[in-house]
């Protein structure tokens, strides 16, 4: 009987991949077909047809089209992070979340988009930008991608200048936690928001080394859909 931290015997492991990279990559496949079945006010959903392999039976695979978006973690100087406490119906509560938004504005550089959403949704601006991480959030449903930034040397927008926020944004709640405490809060299930999540797991991670090793904040993306095949 093995103990818990034994490596399972080499014949009981999945098939290994050769030598192929730990790293996410383009995977063009034979497209026969694609139609968008519904148009939304934010996203369409598209319903693809499309082969695995030359010779196999077509597969079709609905899913979300979507923009794309940007979120921010945003730390001051005392390594606080800001929290954002807001509305969300489809999951009926209230989550602690990060800045973020679409990427919803025609030819929008993706920082720009990062430095709008932070400017709307916290009335903040920053001097020092990085990328932290990328991911997606529903690979298996939609083709969101996002991209976290991290954001510091921040100072408060005039307020004569500030954004006009409504809806869902005008209940917005802020507060500052040390990013330690809010990973904890991650790790305990107490944040479920995923920009949230992953950005601040990303940014404990970093920050032991000083945040060196992060991107230039216009590092390519290519795994954003308006990147694909570029």
């Amino acid at each position: 009987m093995t103990s818990p931290g034994t490596p399972p015997a080499a014949d009981t492991q999945p098939a290994a991949a050769g030598e192929l990279p730990v790293a996410d990559a383009a995977s063009p496949r034979d497209l026969q077909s694609s139609e968008t079945v519904y148009r939304g006010r934010i996203w369409d959903v598209v319903s693809d047809t499309f082969t695995l392999a030359p010779g196999t039976a077509p597969l079709t695979r609905d899913y979300i089209a979507h923009p794309g978006a940007v979120a921010v973690v945003v730390l001051n100087d005392q390594g606080q992070v800001l929290l954002l406490r807001q509305y969300r119906h489809p999951v009926r509560m209230d989550l602690w979340e990060i800045p973020a938004g679409l990427l919803d504005v025609e030819g929008e550089d993706f920082v720009a988009g990062a430095a709008r959403e932070l400017a709307e949704e916290a009335d903040l601006a920053a001097a020092d930008w990085h990328v932290l991480a990328d991911f997606f959030t529903s690979p298996g449903s939609s083709s969101e991608a996002i991209r976290i930034y991290l954001a510091r040397s921040i100072s408060w927008i005039p307020e004569a200048e500030r954004h006009v926020r409504t809806e869902e944004e005008a209940e917005i709640q802020f507060r500052w936690m040390d990013l330690d405490e809010a990973a904890a809060a991650v790790l305990d299930g107490r944040i479920h928001n995923p920009s949230a999540a992953v950005g601040i797991l990303a940014a404990q991670s970093a920050a032991r080394n000083g945040f060196a090793a992060l991107r230039d904040p216009r590092a390519p993306w290519p795994a954003h859909p308006s990147q694909h095949g570029q």
